[in-house]
């Protein structure tokens, strides 16, 4: 008996203990979230948590300021077009990952990924260098060619998981009833890798959104993006100006999962 009650103890201890790691990691997580969303609200004239205060001017001050919100449009539109292309190709290329069997299968999955196992900076230079021999060094299809290549990965890893999981056996009673291999994907196949293909999206979105060293080494003469912008911004001055663009970010990223939530569910998305 004492033997039973020892080793449920020594378990409520561990679970105990596992529990206090899990809050702690949590708040390690979420605390540069809650005071950069706090400092944004500070009537102080510097970035600081706890906020003397409460307003709102900081973000008047931001709309104000017109480079940093053309940085903002301008993430916003290559954000975009970044996971339409993303999803868009990383479909295809999943589909293409699905018919290929063997090392190959390896190999390709490798070559899908590879921009996750480069480091940035170098695929930023050698990106530099292959744009200027095409002419497009310097310009806006250029940097947008490199949010792309970048964001990819993120749209086809969760592309790919999801159509796994679509058991072979609708495609052949699909088939078997007469249709065609377009309706079969249109209605049997999307449907079913929707929320994949909507977190994809919303992952590409995300990670092109706030790239940094390839909009530093690609962008356009005349144009930033919201994070070089908020850089220049922070290199002359320390206002909580940037603290509201921080928290209109993160704003951006729970619009996207609300949005996921919304379509599909986050309990097919995941």
């Amino acid at each position: 008996m004492s033997d039973a009650t020892s080793t449920f103890s020594h378990q409520r201890t561990v679970g105990l203990a596992f529990g206090v790691l899990i809050i702690l990691l949590y708040v390690f997580l979420m605390a540069p979230l809650v005071m950069i969303i706090g400092a944004s609200f500070t009537e102080s004239l510097l970035i600081e948590f706890p906020p003397q205060g409460f307003s709102l001017q900081w973000y008047f001050e931001f709309f104000n300021r017109q480079d940093l919100v053309e940085g903002l449009l301008m993430s916003l539109r290559i954000g975009a077009i970044t996971a339409i292309v993303t999803t868009t190709v990383a479909m295809m290329a999943a589909l293409a990952g699905q018919v290929i069997a063997g090392r190959l299968s390896g190999w390709f999955q490798l070559g899908m990924t590879l921009p996750l196992l480069v480091p940035e900076l170098l695929t930023a230079v050698g990106l530099l260098f292959f744009l200027y021999k095409i002419e497009l060094g310097r310009t806006v299809i250029g940097l947008q060619m490199g949010h792309i290549l970048m964001s990819f990965p993120y749209a086809y890893v969760s592309i790919a998981a999801a159509l796994r999981q679509v058991p072979s056996s609708l495609e052949e009673a699909s088939a078997s009833l007469g249709a065609t291999g377009w309706q079969t994907f249109r209605l049997v196949i999307l449907p079913l890798v929707m929320p994949g293909l909507a977190m994809g999206g919303i992952f590409a979105f995300i990670n092109s959104f706030d790239l940094y060293t390839i909009s530093l080494l690609l962008k356009p003469l005349g144009g930033n993006t919201l994070p070089l912008a908020l850089f220049d911004f922070l290199t002359y001055e320390f206002k909580p100006t940037a603290a509201a663009a921080a928290t209109l970010s993160i704003l951006l990223s729970i619009l996207g999962v609300a949005l996921v939530q919304k379509l599909v569910g986050l309990q097919r998305a995941f």
